[in-house]
């Protein structure tokens, strides 16, 4: 992950390095030579995506000369539009994104939450299914000693809407488990529900305290005068709406902790927008698969350039240069 960056590129050793520093890990050895069983841990993953990210658009700024319109982030890629954005240092992101990973994997015992992806239904009856699977899994359970629950709070809820046909659902097990059943009783044809390989279930209200802590976070951080004003709009997960306005960042971020990922919708405002191309910082190219599904169904152009190595850094050259 980020290897023949690091490599090649002074900016991104430095982006790598300043991230070690920050937490007191050797990020360099973690994320080039594992154990892959620390890198996942969330509290790990977290950091090492946000670095690798930022390094890669370090590399196209300095690179390519890339200049920029608008960021937004799914998820914990807000971090890394914020820090592209430049409302707060890299080094305060990067500390802040390890303890979120932290705390959204102590907001909920292990194995009492979990997500499942649904494809191939419309938002409205995904929120319509969770609802019904909840009353039911809330009917459902026993109550411990002296009427006190002995799990965490029973619900399912929409986390991430990731494009039209593609919805992610997170809660307790229990809850997500009758989800399941609804689906499946319900028998329309093409609509699948798949269980995630996850450890916890983001962006659902069983992620309060997490909120809690990063509001924490973010006390102190509002004492030092960030965030700072934005070099570029941004669009929050939580509104789908850019904006530039520095005081409603640490809220949204918090906010975003417990509540869903608009995604489908911020690319969509981008689309409405006028906007045709994007690039995608970080590993992988799964924003670059939503965003074609996002405008297919719209029937609207957009260019979506990965870049995350060597060969599709020098892909994207191609790609923006006139």
């Amino acid at each position: 992950m980020g290897r023949e960056l690091y490599d090649e590129f002074t900016v991104f050793r430095q982006t790598i390095e300043e991230a070690s520093d920050t937490l007191g890990l050797n990020l360099k050895t973690l994320l080039f030579e594992g154990p892959e069983s620390d890198l996942t841990l969330t509290e790990n993953a977290q950091p090492a995506i946000l670095a690798v990210s930022t390094g890669c658009f370090r590399v196209a700024e300095s690179v390519l000369g890339l200049k920029t319109s608008v960021h937004l982030g799914h998820s914990l890629g807000e971090y890394s539009a914020l820090v592209a954005s430049e409302a707060f240092p890299f080094a305060d992101a990067i500390a802040w994104v390890r303890v979120r990973g932290q705390a959204m994997q102590m907001a909920v015992p292990l194995g009492q939450g979990t997500m499942a992806a649904v494809i191939g239904a419309d938002d409205a009856d995904v929120e319509a299914w969770c609802r019904e699977a909840g009353e039911a899994a809330r009917a459902l359970r026993t109550p411990g000693p002296a009427g006190v629950e002995t799990t965490v709070k029973c619900a399912v809820e929409c986390a991430n809407y990731n494009a039209p046909g593609q919805v992610v659902v997170s809660g307790s097990v229990d809850a997500v488990e009758l989800f399941e059943k609804t689906v499946s009783s319900k028998g329309i044809r093409g609509v699948m529900v798949k269980r995630l390989a996850v450890s916890a279930p983001f962006h659902s209200s069983l992620m309060a305290p997490a909120r809690g802590r990063m509001m924490e976070e973010f006390a102190s951080a509002r004492g030092r005068g960030l965030p700072e004003a934005l070099k570029t709009p941004y669009i929050p997960n939580r509104t789908a709406i850019p904006t530039s306005e520095p005081g409603v960042v640490f809220p949204l971020l918090e906010e975003q902790v417990d509540h869903s990922v608009l995604w489908s919708q911020s690319v969509s405002h981008l689309l409405d927008s006028g906007v045709s191309r994007a690039i995608e910082f970080g590993p992988g190219k799964v924003l670059q698969g939503l965003a074609k599904r996002i405008a297919k169904s719209k029937n609207a152009s957009f260019e979506t350039i990965p870049v995350f190595d060597l060969e599709t850094l020098k892909a994207a050259e191609k790609g923006i240069r006139p």
